[in-house]
């Protein structure tokens, strides 16, 4: 029944969104050269590697230079891509990756495989289930990317303290992935972004 909701969702999203979708390839082909959306591979159900698609906000091929955004002192991001980010815009393309099965709306946020090989085998439960665009732990940690950039370590943060507590939030809808949970944590969702 969550896939259904999936499709229903996506699809009404990406008509919704279209206009928005062509606003925002403007600014980002305006802003810095490159393409409009960036892939990257992430880790989705049943330890597979798919393309999550984004909004490209950062500068051409300088996702090399490390896996993990550090704020607004990240100098990679773009102009335009930092109000993307600001207002997660740049996350509106994974309505494509949810229409094609790879993702749920809700699930935990995929990682790359980087993170993913350091998992325990208790937090290796979530790749379990799809990942999703949302969970408890996106929601808790809206402001992630600034908590990293006051870190003089970011990624030695990451690891130790943000992933395996972001993995316990995301045990919360793995043990109970009912349409209720799906549905509570939409509506969380669109009140924090509101």
């Amino acid at each position: 029944m969550i896939r259904f909701f999936d499709i229903f969702f996506s699809v009404c999203g990406l008509l919704l969104c279209l206009p928005l979708f062509i606003i925002i390839s403007a600014c980002i082909a305006l802003d810095s050269r490159g393409p409009v959306f960036y892939t990257q591979l992430r880790v989705g159900k049943g330890n597979k590697d798919f393309r999550l698609m984004k909004f490209r906000s950062m500068r051409k091929d300088t996702d090399v230079k490390g896996g993990l955004t550090i704020g607004s002192r990240d100098s990679r991001i773009t102009r335009f891509g930092y109000y993307l980010r600001r207002l997660k815009l740049d996350e509106l393309p994974q309505l494509i990756n949810v229409l094609m099965g790879e993702m749920s709306l809700v699930g935990p946020r995929p990682e790359i495989r980087k993170y993913v090989d350091q998992y325990t085998s208790e937090q290796k439960k979530v790749l379990a289930i799809k990942p999703g665009i949302t969970d408890y732990a996106s929601l808790e940690y809206i402001n992630e990317n600034e908590i990293l950039g006051k870190s003089s370590h970011p990624e030695q943060k990451y690891i130790t303290e943000l992933m395996p507590a972001k993995i316990a939030l995301n045990l919360r809808f793995i043990n109970d992935p009912s349409l209720s949970n799906y549905f509570r944590i939409l509506w969380l969702t669109l009140k924090k972004i509101v």
